[in-house]
């Protein structure tokens, strides 16, 4: 019956997609309770209740830590945060801010499934729009009519949500002869414009003080303030223009260096200083495309950097701003994508998680484990295209074994019982071959440390123990040693020791913790010359394990009752 509920929630596994969401607000302390995977997942429900103790929770670790971890998982399926949570560091480029998490489900130490839960950060108003300054002049010629246009600064909210990273702008002085327009550019990213109601007149007034009002869509909403001083002047200023807004380029992983992969070109139909322009990343460009990717400030050439790792993604997106000289200088955007050909094989990387405690690429098993038992979860990396990106993986060992979950995937389970006494260390190797020409392999070397279980029973250096003692001698006169052993580790080999005693009255003797047995009052040997009983020795291990032997202990006997006439009698007054 469990073979087939298990069997039915392996099949369920195979199904790609994410098995529960949670959210959780940043900033909570660490220990915030998240949910409960036991029950969300309805999982216990396919067990009876005498067999819910026996499903146990547990989260994947890496094999060598990237970074701190951000959540705990409790062995009933308790879900808390290990940290406290920022969503703008954690997901700095990302609207929706979440963490992945692989948990591994085991019915005792069998596998049952690897749960794909999702942890949605949700994103606290905490930050509020900024303008990169607080004041900028703009200046519109006289001569223009109704309708000029004149860009200004945008704000850049850092929240990660999309609520409360949202600006709606407003013009604050609507009595003077402007309005406000904000319409969206290449990068998501708000165009505002000032744009003249009227024609201007500057000898009737030469300037305007104008506050443009940024608020974001959080609850409670935040705003700040961009004082817009406006001069009426005979001078003319245009944005830059790019000769494309999209460029989409591809390049083979042979791509030299030093040679750019595209040059951008952007114009200007000012004069002067309004005319020069310069090249540079948009702010929403990722911090891991600036480290791959340079940009002449001069020229709009790019190139690779020398960071750029060929054998990763295929494709990046670069924001590119070419900016002008102007006061406030006016900047335009274009996207170029950049594909890589992919001509190589590449060897593939193998991932490893175990659901034991581990570090680098040692872990540690308990030797109790029973054959089947799920120790770690493998997945397969080859980002190369076709024959090149398939793989298989192999571990051959006489203890562990490989069982494939699916494309790339793999657990790594118990093949035959392990005994620490036997051997506490192993060491094995997984082997993953991709299907080029030629194939390529990786191996990665693992440690296996093999813990105690309290699993073998004290053992007695002989089966009965013989002693010889005296009579008449005072309290706690030494009889012998009894002697056990057990090869356990810990508490496991831990021995106490215990006297036996069948008949009705007290045997006369004591036995210490270390086997040394001694009297508890002087012995007569007239009133009793040989002792039998039983020894108890028992470990203090978890269940605990025990052993019993025979003692025999003769009382010498000592010249000390004098003799004496039974008959006849020796009383002169009787007959």
């Amino acid at each position: 019956m469990w073979m087939i509920i298990i069997a039915l929630l392996l099949l369920f596994h195979t199904s790609l997609g994410v098995d529960l969401t949670y959210h959780v607000e940043e900033g909570q302390v660490p220990g915030t309770y998240v949910g409960d995977i036991a029950a969300d997942t309805h999982l216990l429900e396919s067990f009876p209740p005498k067999e819910h103790h026996l499903i146990t929770f547990s989260l994947l670790q890496e094999s060598t830590a990237s970074q701190s971890q951000l959540f705990n998982v409790s062995k009933t399926g308790k879900l808390y945060t290990a940290q406290t949570l920022d969503a703008e560091t954690l997901c700095k480029y990302n609207t929706k801010c979440f963490n992945m998490l692989e948990i591994a489900v085991q019915h005792k130490q069998s596998f049952l499934k690897i749960l794909e839960v999702r942890v949605i950060i949700v994103d606290v108003n905490d930050h509020k729009p900024e303008f990169p300054q607080d004041r900028v002049e703009i200046k519109l010629s006289e001569d223009f009519s109704k309708g000029t246009r004149r860009l200004i600064p945008n704000a850049i909210d850092k929240d990660v949500g999309s609520l409360n990273s949202q600006i709606t702008y407003q013009l604050k002085n609507l009595n003077d002869p402007f309005m406000l327009l904000a319409s969206k550019k290449e990068d998501n990213l708000a165009k505002l414009e000032i744009i003249s109601k009227e024609k201007l007149d500057r000898e009737v007034k030469d300037s305007y003080q104008l506050q443009v009002i940024a608020k974001d869509g959080g609850s409670p909403s935040q705003h700040s303030i961009l004082n817009v001083q406006v001069f009426v002047t005979d001078e003319n200023d245009n944005p830059p223009v790019f000769s494309q807004k999209l460029y989409n380029i591809s390049i083979k992983k042979s791509h030299r260096r030093d040679m750019p992969i595209v040059s951008l070109s952007a114009t200007d139909i000012d004069s002067k200083e309004n005319k020069q322009i310069s090249y540079k990343f948009n702010s929403k460009t990722s911090d891991v495309a600036k480290s791959y990717f340079q940009v002449n400030s001069k020229t709009g050439e790019v190139f690779l950097g020398e960071n750029f790792p060929f054998d990763k993604r295929q494709t990046y997106q670069l924001l590119i701003d070419a900016q002008d000289s102007g006061n406030p200088p006016l900047t335009s955007t274009a996207v170029v994508v950049v594909n890589v050909i992919n001509q190589q094989n590449n060897a593939p990387k193998i991932d490893v998680k175990f659901v034991s405690k581990s570090k680098g690429n040692t872990a540690t098993i308990s030797e109790g484990l029973e054959i089947g038992s799920f120790i770690a979860y493998v997945k397969v990396i080859d980002n190369d295209m076709g024959r090149n990106g398939e793989v298989s993986c192999e571990l051959n060992h006489d203890k562990f074994q490989l069982q494939s979950l699916g494309r790339r995937k793999y657990k790594a389970v118990i093949k035959n019982k392990v005994d620490r006494e036997s051997k506490r260390h192993f060491e094995f190797k997984i082997v993953c071959t991709d299907e080029g020409s030629p194939p390529l392999q990786t191996v990665r070397n693992f440690s296996i440390q093999v813990m105690d279980v309290n699993d073998v029973r004290p053992r007695f250096t002989k089966d009965v123990f013989k002693f010889l003692t005296y009579e008449n001698e005072k309290p706690n006169f030494p009889v012998g040693f009894i002697n056990a052993t057990d090869p356990d580790l810990g508490s496991g080999g831990q021995l106490s020791y215990f006297i036996l005693n069948d008949n009705e009255g007290m045997l006369p003797f004591k036995i210490s913790n270390f086997g040394f047995i001694s009297t508890t009052q002087s012995l007569d040997h007239e009133q009793q010359d040989i002792y039998k009983f039983k020894i108890l020795v028992k470990d203090n291990g978890d269940p605990s394990l025990n052993n019993t032997a025979d003692v025999i202990v003769e009382v010498m006997d000592e010249n000390d009752n004098a003799p004496y006439f039974t008959f006849p009698s020796v009383n002169p007054f009787s007959l």
